[in-house]
């Protein structure tokens, strides 16, 4: 991964020039064009909250249903896209490391790129895409909250309360810990979408 990824703003202005149009090789994603007028008023609304001109492709595969599509924008306003109890910074971080651990291109890269918009630096953003949580990139709280994000992705039956508490101890609140439980499982989901789809990285000569 190159270094030019960084919170600089000239150099995330020239990565998202390279972001290519979303793509996928297993199903079709909904063409906006020929979409009916339920889907394109949902693009719309998309696009005046988010003030963004392209469509993502998770936002195609989520339109193969409108209620689906509905749901998902206002998820992503009330909860994925701004501060709640966890900081924008710390969603990102938990989407992009479990994204990497769910081997999802797609969502991997795309959450790397927004995590750096965020002042991720790009030593965190390969640590954390490389599966490496090093303790000289995070604070012992961030270890703490990626670990059980991590646990909570790939081996969910065995969280116990145990887990809660050793992250408590760092000093985060249960709310923020439940908090990242919806993270990590929501991304889990969108990995699987994204996955099942077939949806490519933006960034296909990487970051």
């Amino acid at each position: 991964m190159s270094s030019e990824l960084s919170s600089d703003v000239p150099q995330l202005e020239a990565l998202e020039r390279r972001r290519v149009a979303p793509s996928s090789t297993n199903l079709s994603l909904v063409d906006e064009l020929i979409a009916n007028g339920e889907v394109r008023a949902l693009f719309a609304q998309y696009r005046e909250r988010f003030a963004r001109t392209d469509l993502p492709g998770i936002l195609l595969c989520f339109a193969t249903n409108p209620a689906l599509l509905k749901g998902m924008i206002q998820i992503a306003e009330g909860l994925l896209f701004g501060d709640s109890l966890l900081s924008r910074r710390h969603k990102e971080m938990i989407a992009t490391f479990v994204s990497r651990q769910n081997a999802c291109p797609y969502c991997a890269d795309s959450h790397a790129i927004l995590l750096g918009a965020q002042g991720g630096s790009p030593e965190m953003i390969c640590a954390l895409q490389d599966g490496d949580l090093n303790t000289r990139l995070f604070t012992s709280a961030e270890l703490a909250l990626l670990k059980f994000a991590g646990k909570v992705n790939a081996n969910s039956s065995t969280v116990t309360r145990a887990d809660v508490e050793a992250a408590m101890r760092t000093g985060w609140t249960e709310a923020q810990i439940a908090e990242a439980v919806h993270i990590a499982a929501l991304f889990a989901a969108f990995n699987r979408i994204a996955n099942g789809f077939g949806l490519l990285s933006p960034y296909p000569d990487g970051l």
